[in-house]
Formats: structure tokens, sequence, C-alpha cells
């Protein structure tokens, strides 16, 4: 991977000069490979990675991870029932994968009937979609390679007789 992609993977808020400086290369040449980085489509967007336990409050969002087991489309395979499934709003992110299921969905909902209401309602009832598995998701202790802290949980006090 290009260096100064490696660096704004990392930590998206570094500054050009930053990068420069860490890279030994000109500023200039820093922010048109930027640039070329952004209209070819190689950086798509700029990140921040949450503690979503932290962030929100309590049960007030699920993620569920679907395997979606489909059948491919004549002359387009799996890419158009995949560009279906992802234009939904509540998708996170759709994978094709490898194994006994086709894709790997992530799905995020304001609670666990409102994603059961996806499922049943939008997901397993599109043409081509064969089966589903679905996992929620209970905890996360790592995201887009950054290990999440715990929020500090209250020690409870030991009771001696």
């Amino acid at each position: 991977m290009d260096e100064i992609l490696e660096i704004l993977s990392n930590d998206a808020r570094v500054s050009p000069e930053e990068i420069s400086r860490l890279t030994g290369k000109d500023v200039n040449t820093i922010k048109k490979a930027i640039k070329k980085f952004e209209k070819n489509g190689v950086i798509v967007k700029y990140k921040t990675v949450l503690n979503n336990d932290l962030a929100r409050e309590a049960n007030s969002f699920v993620r569920a991870l679907i395997e979606v087991s489909i059948s491919p489309e004549k002359d387009v395979g799996f890419d158009h029932v995949a560009e279906r499934i992802y234009s939904f709003p509540e998708v996170i992110s759709c994978h094709l994968v490898s194994g006994p299921y086709d894709l790997l969905v992530v799905v995020e909902g304001e609670n666990l009937q409102a994603v059961a209401h996806f499922i049943a309602a939008k997901l397993s009832s599109m043409a081509h979609v064969r089966g589903t598995a679905t996992h929620f998701l209970l905890k996360t202790y790592k995201e887009d390679g950054q290990v999440l802290k715990k929020a500090q949980q209250k020690k409870r006090l030991n009771i001696s007789y």
C-alpha cells in the first residue's frame, strides 16, 4: 500500500504537512497525491471510528450480521442482487463472500424488532434471496482496526462477614 494511504488509513486527520514530515516527500506532492486518490475513488470517505457503547444510549440500536444465500441473476451474477440489498438505508455494509452463503450483510436498526422487520419484510422477500441466517452483535471489542475501550464500570464493594 502507498505510504500516504497507509498513514491516512490509520488517522485521517493527519495533515499533508505532517505526512510530508513523516515521509520526507514535498507537501505539494502529498496534496496532489491525496487529490488524485480522492478523484480516482481510492479514498472514498474520511471516517471517525466510534465506540457505540459509549456514544449512544444503552439499547438504542441493534447491529446484526446476516448471511444471505442468493441465486445469481442471468448475465449479471450476484452484483445486481447485492446492489438492491445494499441500497436499503438499514444496510451498513455488504460483502460477497466464499463459503456456504453468498453475501454477508451488516444491518443496523433502532431495536431488535426493527432489524427483524427489515429481514422479514424487505430482505427475505426479495427475488433471488434463497435464505438468511442472522447473528446479532452483542458487544464490539475492535472496529476498523481500532481496539475500543470499555466504559468504566462501577466496581462492587467487597462484602465481608
